[in-house]
């Protein structure tokens, strides 16, 4: 799979991060607020669990010469993640282990020339391909484990996985006011919309936090004076 986070290694540290940081946290810390809104702790670390379940299960169907949807509606995946939310940390530090199992087992599993294969997210959804699922898991181990918050946080984050986040967030259509993004720990720059518009400016993490709807441009700079509306991810 053509993608920076195809070598499973890379995707194993990251969950690895994930895992022992979730192996801290004290019971009472679960049903703390996490640092996405409307959401514990238990809620981020549920949809993890789901979306590696997800994923398996559409990544064994294509082995399996099968279609599967990583969920089986937009209604059912929401109830999930509030049900599993519930449940008791120990099941839930237990049920991210075995979810990460399975996924990198699904994963390696995959053959190499079916990168473009589609996979839904919900049946009749949008679809992406099959060799977009690590770059895929990747973001949702690293930001999530930031929104956690339980002191992993985007300053953490290598640039390249940030620059990573950045090219994704570019490749949306939606951006209603027209701006550029500049790293200048990497000195790489990123149009965003049609049209001319501010630059806005700080650390490759910084920039990503802030394109994926999260903070409030904390350590960006604008040459106009103001940041454009970011909407959530």
């Amino acid at each position: 799979m053509p993608s920076p986070y195809a070598d499973s290694s890379l995707l194993a540290e990251a969950a690895q991060r994930l895992i022992r940081t979730v192996d801290r946290l004290e019971d009472a810390a679960w049903a703390e607020p996490s640092g996405l809104p409307g959401w514990t702790r238990s809620h981020v670390v549920a949809h993890l669990i789901l979306n590696a379940e997800g994923l398996s299960g559409a990544l064994g169907g294509i082995v399996q010469g099968e279609q599967i949807p990583m969920y089986p509606s937009q209604e059912a995946r929401d109830q999930d993640i509030e049900d599993l939310a519930q449940a008791d940390p120990g099941e839930l530090r237990t049920r991210l282990l075995a979810a990460t199992t399975d996924f990198a087992d699904a994963l390696a599993a995959v053959p190499e020339d079916a990168g473009s294969t589609p996979i839904e997210r919900v049946p009749g959804g949008r679809t992406f391909r099959t060799a977009s699922v690590p770059d895929m898991r990747m973001r949702e181990l690293e930001i999530h484990h930031a929104d956690l918050d339980a002191g992993y946080t985007r300053a953490h984050w290598d640039p390249g996985f940030a620059c990573a986040v950045i090219d994704s967030m570019a490749k949306r259509e939606a951006w209603d006011s027209p701006f550029t993004a500049r790293a200048t720990d990497t000195d790489r720059s990123w149009t965003f919309g049609s049209g001319s518009g501010p630059t806005v400016s700080g650390t490759s993490a910084d920039l990503a936090w802030w394109l994926t709807g999260r903070g409030t441009g904390d350590g960006l700079t604008s040459d106009d004076g103001g940041l454009p509306g970011i909407g959530a991810w």
